[in-house]
């Protein structure tokens, strides 16, 4: 009989507060609807996070379940606020809604990460550049990508449109979205402005001259960017927005004509690469940072202040000419020379904030207001805070020091701020301790939440003590540290080694623990309950102390440390790539196990004492019998270091008392079969590697701790597994990853020089999508071809029986050909359609004409019919002039769609004309009160709409 095992699938994660691939957005009050700074949308390993930046709590988290990779871009659309597009690693765009936390639309497109994301004034069309090197321009209402465009050699850093600017009532004056073009910056040190109308870049400069280019920010007024590179210059730039809009597309007429103008180069006082520039929405000011632990706020001087510091600079120029006696020529050409602004006269460095973190991203907060300025940070040591910057009084005082600034907000209780090294499970399995260096935590494993934050040294590795009020931590150091967890206070720290104390194991008997440490010793450690006397009273106090009682030497640095169950064995792995095993009574060495190329990191011991599994660097899990110390079996676990390994301590029945659990560096995680020396599962879900593992006593769930700053835990469910499918699987994911790839080079090999191309990307669901496409036309041309024949046949014999169908016809509730052909269109997700019926050979065009031809005569999905025609028709316009077949076919089909396509748009029209008619009703019973009527119907006139506070009655 086939052996089964149950799944592990992973339940929940934290430990996250954001990521370091992701920037971040903030979302304003008014829309919220909270209190203090708002809330903070942020990417957080393959999830989104909203953080209410004041209570440092999650609001909702968004995931796609079909998806496992990181998020590395997130914006936000400007007309419908509620509304995100979030760039995930492996080049798909998700649209989110958050009034409803639900994911609307699916876009793939690109083959690598996400960089940057922009929504047009219209919020309809969507812009996103990748590491690819391609920008892609998407249709949110169609669900369509609608062009490619090539250009860049390098990953594309930022993009922006250039649009006409909204006016104070938020009209476009009557711009449309084909008037907008697009700006665009690359880690090539290119800046191009694209015609997105054209499909065309009509304009490149060189952004950065010794280096490449990594940021980019356009002005609010859409006049002006700043770009930014690997050195500490920024170029500023202007843009002739008026000219460039009113150009039309006579581009080619005025070859030298530019609309970028380099206006000079800024340096700012950070010396690491500059990786965000943001200018703020409302104030004169702008943000630049790097990679280091600090933000510069610039300020943009007004006109009148420009003039005043000339002025100063002309009056101390006179002042020092006069004192050397100058001459009067040279004092005006002193003055000449003063009277043109320099760049630096108009940007001029405002403060500098020093962060927690290094930066990762920013973003404005309060974007109204005028007093100060709040800036959110996102830092890649897994926190977020807020900043508030005053505003200075320029007219009172001109020229100060730099502005003070607080710290108001942060986002940091919920995870550590390095890696976790280690992490352990209470005795009941409902607390889990996580160390790292700095912290230790105490975490709810149900709920997910932190329970308690302690400060400690380095930590190495920790643990529970009998009775689960106290944890115990072993250092880089070498001290061991004792916490009370109810009081949340460091009880005692012990110097217990000279060097690092790289584990330690709490004794069976619950009475002692022993730590094995890189001086290389092992000191075994007994719990004493003491009575200490309280300060100021006769009164004492019952204390945990830990009394050395025996030392054990070795050879090498210790790695690790392991007891039998039983309590009659100790095994200890040192930095010579040996296991040693030792009596716990008298120390006395019993068994040596030699095998591993590189140092044993960890070792684990079965409930029954007979197994011991040892994990190295040299990739190898090595199952050891404690009987004699031979070899049971080699096993190649992993990809890349194995961190740790671990039995299950209380297997619930005897065949689960061999089953082990291998924590790597490649990110994986994999159940084992002790007995029968198989894999059972293989465990995919951190973003980085994995250091630390803990598993229940009963291996119901496993709880991990990875570089991604993530805390994982994976629950046994009651789905069965086999060995033969789960290597089924894995085969079948090598051939996908195989396919992909090769579809990738397939499609760079179509128009490589084409500037404009198609944004179609092939996948393996759009080649199932277009194969069942096929399969559909293929039965539905059959089942026509049976039930005409069945007609034919009636009008002879009346009594004749219906047809026997196809059982897929049946199975769909004995629906018509043409009706389960178009469900099967209909189920294809909008964005996939256009890469489906790429797939369709020229031969099923016939077949397909058939179907539309019948679906326009019964104005079926019109919509969709016209656009799977057009695609087609355009998709294969040689052949198909060529062919005398097809061409009986469109002749027929184009009256049916002329007079079909009219019916629809008078429908339009009508429906039109109805939503007028309401809103003119709704406007009449209003109260309006117009505040200036000669001004409101100039507006009115060219296109804008009544400022006016209306009651409804």
């Amino acid at each position: 009989m086939v052996k089964t095992y149950n799944k592990y699938e992973a339940e929940q994660t934290f430990g996250l507060v954001n990521s370091a691939l992701s920037n971040v957005l903030s979302a304003s009050d008014s829309i919220t609807r909270t209190s203090g700074a708002g809330i903070a949308v942020v990417g957080a390993c393959e999830d989104v996070y909203r953080w209410d930046l004041k209570k440092g709590e999650l609001v909702s988290k968004w995931r796609d379940s079909s998806s496992s990779s990181q998020v590395t871009a997130i914006a936000r659309s400007a007309t419908d606020v509620d509304l995100y597009a979030v760039g995930y690693e492996d080049g798909t765009i998700r649209i989110w809604d958050s009034r409803i936390d639900t994911l609307v639309i699916s876009f793939n497109g690109h083959k690598t990460a996400i960089t940057t994301l922009a929504f047009d004034n219209t919020g309809a069309r969507l812009a996103s550049g990748a590491k690819d090197t391609d920008i892609i321009v998407w249709d949110l209402v169609a669900e369509i990508g609608l062009f490619k465009l090539r250009g860049h050699k390098d990953q594309v850093v930022s993009l922006h449109w250039l649009y006409h600017k909204s006016g104070e009532d938020g009209t476009t004056n009557g711009a449309t979205s084909g008037d907008a073009f697009l700006l665009s910056a690359s880690k090539d040190a290119l800046i191009k402005i694209w015609d997105v109308s054209a499909q065309h870049c009509i304009e490149t400069h060189i952004a950065q001259t010794n280096g490449e280019c990594w940021a980019m920010g356009v002005t609010p007024e859409l006049d002006g960017c700043i770009t930014a590179g690997s050195d500490r210059e920024l170029k500023v730039w202007a843009i002739d927005l008026k000219e460039l809009l009113t150009s039309g597309h006579t581009f080619g007429e005025e070859p030298d004509k530019r609309y970028l103008h380099d206006r000079g180069v800024l340096h700012r006082q950070g010396k690491d690469r500059t990786i965000g520039v943001s200018f703020h929405p409302q104030a004169d000011y702008f943000v630049v940072h790097g990679s280091e632990k600090a933000a510069e706020i610039w300020r943009i001087r007004s006109e009148g202040e420009v003039q005043k510091s000339l002025a100063r600079k002309r009056k101390r120029r006179r002042e020092k000419e006069s004192e050397a006696n100058g001459h009067a020529d040279v004092e005006m050409n002193g003055v000449e020379e003063s009277s043109v602004p320099a760049i630096s006269d108009v940007f001029v460095p405002y403060t500098i904030v020093r962060t927690g973190g290094k930066v990762r991203s920013v973003d404005w907060i309060n974007k109204r207001a005028h007093k100060k300025l709040q800036l959110l940070v996102s830092c890649t040591n897994n926190e977020m805070e807020v900043y508030d910057v005053p505003v200075k009084d320029q007219k009172k005082k001109s020229k100060s020091e730099d502005a003070d600034y607080t710290r108001t907000y942060s986002v940091e209780l919920p995870g550590h701020r390095t890696d976790v090294r280690s992490v352990a499970l209470s005795s009941d399995d409902r607390m889990l301790a996580s160390a790292s260096s700095g912290s230790l935590k105490i975490w709810n494993v149900k709920t997910g939440t932190c329970l308690r934050t302690l400060e400690c040294g380095y930590a190495l590795c920790c643990s529970f003590l009998p009775g689960d009020r106290i944890v115990v931590v072993g250092t880089k150091t070498g001290e061991l540290e004792l916490f009370d967890i109810a009081s949340s206070t460091l009880i005692e720290s012990v110097a217990a080694h000279e060097g690092a104390i790289m584990a330690l194991q709490i004794h069976p008997d619950g009475k002692s623990l022993v730590t094995g440490s890189a001086d290389k010793s092992a000191k075994f450690w007994k719990f004493e309950v003491v009575n200490e006397d309280i300060a100021g009273t006769k009164r004492t106090m019952s204390r945990l102390r830990l009394t050395q009682t025996r030392t054990l030497k070795v050879n090498d640095d210790i790695l690790s440390l392991c007891f039998t169950p039983d309590g009659r064995l100790l095994a200890v792995s040192t930095l010579d790539n040996t296991v040693k095993v030792f009596f716990d009574d008298s120390l006395k060495l019993f068994l040596t196990l030699y095998g591993h190329k590189l140092p044993v990191l960890d070792m684990s011991i079965s409930s029954d004492s007979k197994l011991i599994a040892t994990c190295s660097a040299d990739k190898n899990v090595r199952l050891w019998g404690l009987d004699f110390g031979d070899c049971h079996r080699a096993l190649f676990a992993h990809n890349d270091s194995i961190m740790q390994v671990s039995f299950i301590a209380a297997p619930p029945s005897r065949e689960e008392g061999h089953h082990f659990f291998s924590a790597s560096r490649d990110r994986s995680l994999k159940s084992w079969d002790g007995d029968k020396f198989e894999q059972v599962q293989k465990l995919s879900g951190h973003h980085g590697e994995v250091w630390a593992m803990a598993v229940s006593r009963a291996g119901d769930f496993i709880v991990s701790a990875s570089h991604d700053k993530s805390i994982r835990v994976w629950n046994l469910t009651d789905e069965p597994i086999f060995l033969e499918e789960e290597r089924e699987k894995e085969m079948e994911e090598l051939y996908e990853q195989t396919l992909q790839t090769s579809l990738e080079a397939d499609g760079d090999l179509l128009n490589p020089d084409q500037e404009a191309t198609a944004a179609s990307k092939q996948t393996t669901a759009t080649l199932t999508a277009g194969e069942k496409i096929v399969e559909a036309l293929e039965l539905g041309i059959e089942d026509l071809r049976v039930v005409q024949e069945w007609q034919q046949r009636k009008d002879s014999n009346p009594n004749i029986a219906p047809p026997t169908r196809d059982p897929h016809f049946i199975a769909n509730r004995n629906v018509s050909a043409e009706r389960y052909v178009l469900n099967t269109i209909q189920r294809i997700p909008a964005s996939q359609l256009h890469d489906a019926l790429l797939v369709l050979p020229f031969s099923v065009l016939p077949s397909l004409f058939t179907f539309i031809n019948i679906w326009i005569q019964r104005q079926w999905d019109i919509t969709l019919v016209c656009r799977v025609l057009f695609f087609m028709l355009k998709t294969h316009q040689r052949q198909i002039v060529a062919s005398k077949e097809l061409k009986v076919v469109l002749e027929g089909m184009r009256m049916d769609l002329r007079s079909t396509l009219g019916e629809v748009k008078d429908i339009f029209g009508y429906n039109l004309a109805a939503i007028k008619f309401v809103e003119d009703k709704v406007r009449d019973r209003g109260i309006v009160v117009l505040e200036d009527v000669e001004k409101e119907e100039a507006r009115i006139k060219n296109g804008g709409k009544k400022r006016a506070f209306v009651d409804v009655a």
